[in-house]
């Protein structure tokens, strides 16, 4: 049963002139753990009791629907296109909605949401596209064109700085105590100054080969 079920049952219980105690036992009684409590109860016992008719709730002040038409949803699009950076604070003051009803524009009617920025090692120029793709085709159309009987693969290549000694991070210290124990303490510690040049080269399989450079 949705709500509006519910009071109707509380309304006809009113009518009967049945007390909220009298008729939270039968809610109980008929409906079990997914019954109305009690606090609901004489709520709305009350209100019939004022000879209120109607079985909705009253309209909230701030979120009229009036406000989710397709003029206010086309400004809110126009003003994050604008500036994604914008708060939702400012877009409501700004329009002059609140900010439930905003949530609800851009959640359900927009299908935006605000994520953070991603950190990526670098970023390429369309010429730079252009050129993986190249010669991503060209490799593809190699790998294509051999037909020979031997294992056809393609073999990946990087380089990465090894230090000497990497420092334990924080993450990785942390450890189980009694809830009224303070947290350990440990010396801080840097990555040590000494780092070599490591190459490692590997295929869909396994690291196949990993060569240390020498200094210089």
């Amino acid at each position: 049963m949705d709500k509006t079920e519910y009071r109707a049952v509380i309304k006809l219980f009113v009518k009967e002139s049945l007390t909220p105690n009298e008729i939270h036992s039968k809610f109980i009684k008929v409906y079990g753990d997914s019954s109305l409590s009690f606090s609901t109860i004489k709520k709305w016992a009350a209100e019939f009791k004022r000879v209120r008719t109607s079985l909705d709730d009253d309209p909230r002040e701030g979120c009229p629907k009036s406000a989710t038409t397709p003029e206010i949803i086309e400004q809110v699009h126009d003003m994050l296109l604008d500036d994604r950076r914008m708060k939702v604070r400012e877009i409501a003051e700004t329009i002059g909605i609140s900010k439930e009803r905003l949530g609800y524009i851009l959640h359900e009617e927009v299908d935006m949401k605000k994520l953070c920025t991603r950190w990526v090692p670098r970023l390429l120029t369309a010429n730079q596209k252009r050129t993986r793709m190249n010669i991503s085709e060209q490799c593809l159309e190699r790998f294509n064109r051999n037909k020979t009987d031997f294992v056809r693969r393609f073999i990946t290549m990087d380089e990465t700085l090894i230090y000497h000694y990497t420092p334990e991070s924080k993450q990785q210290s942390k450890q189980w105590t009694e809830a009224s124990c303070s947290a350990p303490k440990k010396k801080r510690s840097v990555p040590s100054a000494g780092k070599f040049m490591t190459l490692v080269f590997w295929d869909a399989e396994s690291i196949l080969f990993i060569d240390y450079l020498e200094k210089g």
